[in-house]
């Protein structure tokens, strides 16, 4: 008998790096390791259980900026660029590594994966959107959608025009894509405030996910705490994430990554190889770079690193799949004892953790869903919109402002390394409501302007860019990506007022910015 359920978000997002004016760009390097260490690791997972005939359930969510660059045209061709630069590498560390047997092994096995990850690649055309939409259509995966540039919301609430315009524009741009409208929606960083959910439901969203003190803070206090969704009372249904299976995963200290048979990260041939060998697969200006080949294993918490051994790393994953699944069972059994209903536990986590920080991540997913299906019947995969069609009656309560993060309120977003931005995407905001309304119908360049001033301010929005001040990496970037969308912004709100556009300028910013080609600046209003 199921007494209960387990429901496994990957959240998948990056900002929207796309720099055509430069020949190699370092920042684009994210997206590409993330299509092959997680996104299509991912599509091969799921792939297998389906030709295994194992029934498995998932939500995923895709921002939007994330669609953007995975379907543009310049972004997979310097992809598969990047991914025949690795293939050439990997021969050549076959070759380089002859007289050491335990790393020719391993770098057969990244030749072998190499191939297999652009074979898959061009299965679909370079789109590999294409094959979560596939798995959604086959009612194996639910796709969520996000804020339109991951916004934080929290922090753009003194405008709220901007909140509406982020998830307006996410929800319009899902439906383009996946041919249907998304049923729910990951909150930038679980950003939530009380009301936001009034504009989710305008969107015709049924449900979003806080971490979990936004449920237990909630108003009244939750009768069954983050074991069940609650209703807003706009209708919109609140799902919390359970903290005990989530940092059972995403730890590194406490949680199965950090286990010394697993994959080092942090040692990379990019870094450990003589420069005049490895220079050619490295940034042009001779910057060194992770290429995704590491022979080494955690080993210990020394500089001490012993040659990884796959099969190991394999049993381990197994090994933490049903350990992970048993600690579900009994937390299920408890749970269902305590409630008198079927309890569902909500696990959350970034898409990239799988794969690109957790080598073994994907197929510790693909041990623990063959489990479930096959090893017990205690607990059952399944989707937030499953478990609201089979349980239509919860309680309604008002859930408190949060945030997932350091402290869990705002805190990495509203720090004072990055505090100064707000000031400036504020304004931004508020003309662009002075735009969108003085301009209710127009044309030409004038609409060009008008649309890709909204660009702008979008793109300057993304909470990716306080994130990675406030984390001090790629901070020079981070600061010079909000700086030139406020910059941008200025410039064109400047012009529109004056009537003075200049057409070869804008011309040269949609190219660049050229995220939401469909984008209706009157939605920020």
């Amino acid at each position: 008998m199921t007494k209960g359920y387990l429901c496994l978000v990957l959240h998948s997002h990056l900002p929207f790096v796309r720099h055509p004016e430069y020949e190699d760009f370092l920042e684009e390097d994210w997206l590409y390791e993330a299509i092959t260490e997680t996104y299509i690791p991912l599509i091969l997972v799921f792939e297998k259980l389906l030709n295994d005939g194992v029934d498995f359930r998932m939500t995923m969510s895709l921002s939007p900026t994330l669609i953007a660059m995975l379907t543009d045209d310049l972004l997979k061709m310097r992809y598969a660029r990047h991914l025949d630069k690795l293939i050439e590498l990997a021969y050549k560390e076959v070759e380089r590594t002859r007289t050491e047997p335990a790393f020719q092994k391993l770098s057969a096995m990244y030749l072998n994966r190499f191939i297999k990850i652009r074979e898959i690649y061009q299965r679909y055309s370079g789109n590999i959107v294409l094959a979560f939409k596939k798995f959604q259509d086959l009612g194996k995966l639910e796709i969520i959608t996000c804020g339109a540039t991951h916004g934080y919301f929290p922090l753009m609430d003194v405008c709220r025009p901007s909140v509406k315009a982020q998830v307006r524009i996410a929800v319009d741009y899902y439906e383009k894509v996946f041919e249907r409208k998304p049923l729910g929606i990951w909150l930038p960083e679980c950003g939530y405030v009380p009301g936001h959910d009034e504009i989710l439901k305008e969107a015709g969203l049924k449900y979003f996910f806080t971490d979990s003190h936004g449920i237990f803070h909630g108003s009244p206090r939750p009768k069954y705490g983050v074991f069940a969704p609650v209703y807003c009372r706009s209708g919109v249904a609140c799902f919390g994430r359970d903290m005990e299976s989530s940092k059972q995963v995403w730890s590194s200290i406490e949680g199965y990554p950090g286990d010394y048979f697993y994959r080092e990260f942090y040692r990379d041939i990019g870094f450990d190889l003589d420069f005049e060998y490895i220079k050619p697969y490295i940034h042009p200006d001779g910057i060194r770079k992770n290429t995704g080949i590491k022979y080494y294993r955690i080993t210990n918490n020394s500089n001490h690193k012993e040659p990884y051994n796959p099969e190991m790393a394999m049993e381990k994953a197994a090994e933490h799949a049903g350990n992970f699944m048993f600690n579900r069972q009994k937390q299920v059994e408890h749970l269902f004892g305590i409630m008198g209903k079927k309890p569902i536990i909500i696990s959350p986590y970034d898409a990239e953790l799988f794969g690109h920080w957790w080598f073994e991540g994907p197929q510790w997913l693909d041990f623990l869903m063959r489990k479930i299906a096959c090893d017990q019947d205690t607990i059952k995969l399944i989707t937030p919109s499953q478990y609201l069609s089979e349980n239509p009656r919860n309680q309604v309560i008002t859930p408190s402002m949060s945030s997932w993060g350091w402290k869990g309120y705002s805190e990495v977003w509203l720090q004072g390394s990055n505090d100064w931005i707000y000031r400036y995407l504020h304004k931004a905001s508020e003309r662009m409501v002075e735009l969108a309304k003085s301009h209710p119908d127009t044309n030409g360049i004038l609409k060009r302007a008008l649309n890709q001033a909204l660009r702008e301010l979008l793109l300057a929005q993304s909470s990716d860019w306080a994130f990675i001040i406030a984390t001090g990496t790629h901070v020079n970037y981070a600061i010079k990506r909000t700086k030139d969308h406020l910059l941008r912004f200025t410039k064109l709100y400047e012009d529109i007022k004056s009537d003075s556009v200049d057409e070869n300028w804008l011309r040269d910013i949609e190219y660049k910015d050229n995220i939401f080609p469909d984008i209706d600046y009157r939605v920020h209003q």
